[in-house]
């Protein structure tokens, strides 16, 4: 079995983070790890609080997994402090995992900051150059590449921007923008177009650590990145159509939709 690492933090709610990606992993037949970076108490309207795992606890779960377990894949989802943020590129640096999908989470769906702009500019350093992939959505690219994104051709050239910092790929999510969303794929030479139906839910709490995970675990799994990207959109576009209406805000998605429908049991 292959084996997936997640680096992240934890959201109370069950919809996101860590939680997110343990469920997304064992939906796609991958073993799931975890290092937590942040509690937070959040629930499918708000995030109420973030307390940091200090950068050393981080460190020594890292290590405590790569020194007894084989790593088939890495994904990085929150992380907010500057010291952790340099702790974990040392750790995977050293450790050289053969991939790692790194979600820059930034911003909150409620608009809660995650992630300061001091750390930001680390994380650009020290973490994106370490990536196969790179997966922001339309603000987090804005922040990245430095430039306002209101089309497709800013997409593109937001892609551009971010590949010159180091990763081998980037995927800038468009699902913010107007009309049908369209997500794109750079890796260095040509862009491939990932368009899907635009699904009328306010249940998609999780959507972002969802896709990356999904991405993390068919890596694993020896898909290329451009056949990881389409089956994780494949995966996500039917967990969000069959979201689940939990919680009086943005419910999480349905990570094992497909499971459930086979096994007969209705949700």
């Amino acid at each position: 079995m292959k084996k997936v690492l997640t680096i992240a933090g934890s959201d109370s709610s069950g919809g996101a983070g860590i939680q997110a990606d343990l469920k997304t992993f064992c939906a796609h037949g991958v073993f799931g790890m975890s290092v937590i970076t942040a509690v937070t108490a959040q629930n499918t309207c708000e995030v109420k609080a973030v307390q940091d795992i200090s950068p050393a606890i981080i460190g020594k779960q890292i290590e405590a997994i790569f020194e007894d377990i084989e790593v088939d894949a890495v994904k990085i989802g929150m992380v907010s402090q500057i010291a952790s943020i340099k702790i974990i590129a040392e750790k995977l640096a050293g450790y050289r995992p053969a991939h790692i999908v790194l979600d820059p989470v930034m911003v909150s769906k409620s608009g809660y900051a995650l992630l300061n702009p001091e750390a930001a500019t680390i994380l650009q350093k020290e973490l994106i150059p370490l990536s196969t992939i790179v997966t922001p959505n339309i603000y987090e690219a804005e922040i990245i590449a430095g430039i306002k994104i209101k089309s497709l051709e800013d997409m593109k050239e937001a892609a551009r921007l971010i590949m010159g910092i180091g990763p081998l790929a980037v995927l800038v999510k468009g699902g913010h923008m107007e009309g049908e969303p369209i997500d794109i794929l750079f890796e260095g030479n040509d862009f491939t177009y990932f368009g899907a139906e635009r699904i009328i839910t306010r249940n998609t709490h999780g959507t972002g650590c969802t896709l990356s995970a999904a991405i993390a675990a068919n890596l694993a799994l020896g898909m290329n990145v451009k056949q990881a990207v389409k089956q994780a959109k494949e995966y996500i576009t039917t967990a969000i159509r069959h979201s689940l209406a939990i919680g009086g805000g943005a419910g999480p998605t349905n990570h094992f939709y497909d499971l459930y429908r086979k096994a007969g049991i209705k949700v």
